[in-house]
Parts: C-alpha cells; structure tokens; sequence
C-alpha cells in the first residue's frame, strides 16, 4: 500500500480518516475506495485484525488501492505525532455534538473505533480529542457500518470545501 502522493491528488489532504484497531478487511478495503475517491488520507492503527493482503480487503477496495494515500501507525499516539496541529474528531453514538454542527478544515482528523466496538473511554478522553460526534440516527438501533460512518463524515467535510479537487463537471462521473 502507497504512502507516496500519487500523482492526481491535490498537495494540501482534504482531512484525515483514521481507523483504531479496525477488525473488518472489508471495511477498510471500502475506507482506501473512499481516500482514493475523495482525496482523504486514510491512517490505520495496529493491531490490525487482518493482513493487508487479504483477498477480501483488496476485493473490497478494488482497484482504487494505488490511488489512495494510506499510512500504518503502530499506536494512536504515534499516529497523532504525524499530525500535530490537526484537530481530531471522535465518531461515537455516545457524541453529543452532530457531525454537521462541526466548521472543518482541511488537516482534521476524523476518527472511528474498531467494529463492533467503537472507540474505548480512554481515547475518547485523550486530551487531543477536540469533540466527540454523532451521526443522528432512529432509536434503537446500535450503529452504523464503520465505512458509511466514516463515508458520511468525509462527503460533509468535503461539501463545506465546496468538494475541491472534483473531476470537472463537464466530465463524465466514474461508475464502477
């Protein structure tokens, strides 16, 4: 997996997506589709629960992977020293804030928790964590997938910088 800027991807990261301890090679195979698509970059933290060669996180990312800028951390400390200015948004159902009450920048960094977990209480209460967020959704029902999480998150933060970077728009939209 690349940690180089390919070639098409403006120089400025539209925000970081960061996984903790993601578990599902499915769900992050999606996550390096939607950094390729998007132009995020996509930080995963050990342990991870699955090897990155594994056929279902290649399937489910298909052939986006040399399009997407991903790095490995081994702690999440070690990943946030890669970032040391950028706010850091925690994804829980416990959240009080809506993800779409947040004014994001460019270097943020939206984290999500492992499934079916979510983030444990002690990195929801690490001092680099600036709020902590919800998607609003019916009761009763317990969360939503990570990548449609996560998906959610970055399309908002992408809207509020009126989606730079996009293919122009007299160019036909890629549909796998």
């Amino acid at each position: 997996m690349p940690d180089a800027e390919p070639p098409d991807l403006p120089q400025t990261p539209l925000l970081h997506v960061m996984y903790l301890e993601p578990r599902i090679p499915g769900n992050t195979g999606s996550a390096i589709r939607l950094a390729a698509v998007t132009g995020a970059r996509l930080h995963l933290i050990e342990p991870l629960g699955f090897d990155l060669s594994e056929a279902k996180l290649r399937r489910a990312g298909l052939d986006y992977h040399d399009l997407a800028v991903m790095q490995v951390h081994e702690s999440f400390d070690a990943a946030l020293a890669t970032l040391p200015g950028s706010r850091v948004f925690a994804f829980t159902t416990r959240g009080t804030t809506r993800y779409t009450d947040v004014a994001y920048r460019p270097d943020d960094i939206l984290l999500f928790g492992p499934e079916p977990t979510g983030l444990p209480a002690e990195v929801l209460a690490h001092p680099r964590v600036t709020d902590q967020l919800t998607i609003p959704m019916l009761p009763g029902r317990r969360s939503l997938n990570l990548t449609n999480a996560a998906s959610i998150a970055t399309y908002e933060a992408w809207r509020q910088h009126d989606f730079a970077g996009q293919q122009p728009e007299d160019s036909p939209s890629r549909f796998p």
